[in-house]
């Protein structure tokens, strides 16, 4: 009953960074490893709609990171054009069924060049955040939440730009200042692409009730992320179950039409790019380590578990894609101005 469930589904994931593995490679591979490595595995997990991040490694920042940020962009351009039959980018919201979203994470090769949304806008990108760890010339992350600060000023014209041209703002990784400053400027739905509940675990990753209320209030989705250190502090209790725990109160905060799915699979990307490919990924390191639940082939234990809760059918739907699928629909790419 589940597998049919999940095959009847619109499976969402809005956070995959199986595009650092594809452009890893040399360009002319980029087409044929992302259909013998990536698709089969996507298709396998009934995922209808990926998120695409373009993530910039710390050999590449700052100075290397808008030629990086480009050539993971073209990587994403000729893996779509090479797989047609397959996939193909989403430029618009009434294109989300075509399967693949382009998203910035942090946004390095932009910094303070604000205006450069507008141009990777025109490239394909639709999703995008402004911070990942550390401090940025937009906003702090979370690691930074000691500091109190919001938004700097090119991190407010950088929200208002993205509004503008209908990229989805992403709040994943924001530091709490920043999300707070992010909820009073809002004037669009907000999306966080993979974030878990604080409540259940207290990591500054994760979003407070009052946040996730806060993104239910403007529309948004808040897509529950897989990484175990995120989910638990204690490595015995790491489950697909755990990861329903975390859907389940994001549920009874915010309703059930706020609720997503953003997996972010470390362990697949990690060991496709780490030398020599690409075995040697620590089995121990509880980043990695999600017994049953590995890569994007295991995402129907998810709608198994949903069930075994006792959620129903209409509810499972929304929770796996349709809630992502929704709010990409009604509002990305849609200019304002």
């Amino acid at each position: 009953m589940s597998l049919d469930l999940h095959h009847r589904a619109v499976v969402t994931d809005a956070h995959n960074d199986l595009l650092m593995a594809v452009a890893a490679r040399p360009p002319e591979r980029w087409g044929s490893f992302f259909r013998d490595r990536w698709l089969p595995q996507l298709r396998e997990g009934g995922i209808d709609i990926q998120v695409l991040p373009v993530f910039i490694d710390d050999q590449y920042r700052p100075e290397g990171a808008p030629r990086q940020t480009l050539r993971m962009i073209e990587c994403a351009h000729v893996l779509a054009e090479a797989n047609a039959e397959h996939v193909a980018l989403c430029l618009d919201g009434a294109d989300i069924d075509k399967a693949l979203v382009l998203a910035l994470e942090s946004a390095p090769g932009v910094d303070a060049s604000v205006e450069l949304f507008s141009t990777l806008f025109r490239l394909g990108v639709r999703i995008a955040s402004i911070a990942h760890w550390g401090r940025t010339p937009l906003a702090d992350a979370g690691r930074e939440d000691a500091t109190g600060s919001r938004l700097t000023a090119p991190g407010v014209r950088a929200l208002r730009e993205m509004e503008r041209l209908g990229m989805l703002f992403d709040i994943s990784r924001l530091g709490a200042g920043g999300v707070s400053h992010v909820l009073e400027l809002a004037t669009r739905p907000l999306l966080a692409t993979y974030s878990c509940a604080r409540a259940l675990r207290d990591h500054h990753r994760n979003l407070t009730d009052d946040q996730i209320r806060g993104v239910a209030a403007t529309g948004g989705v808040v897509c529950v992320n897989f990484v175990p250190d995120f989910l638990t502090d204690d490595e015995a209790k790491v489950s697909v179950d755990l990861v329903v725990d975390h859907i389940a109160h994001v549920i009874s905060v915010a309703g059930v039409d706020h609720v997503g799915i953003g997996a972010d699979f470390l362990r697949e990307v990690v060991a496709d790019i780490t030398p020599p490919c690409c075995e040697n990924v620590d089995d121990e390191d509880p980043l990695f380590d999600f017994p049953g639940l590995a890569g994007p082939a295991d995402m129907p234990l998810v709608t198994e578990s949903l069930v075994r809760r006792g959620l129903p059918e209409e509810d499972i739907l929304k929770v796996l894609g349709g809630n992502t699928r929704r709010l990409m629909s009604l509002h990305m790419g849609r200019h304002t101005g």
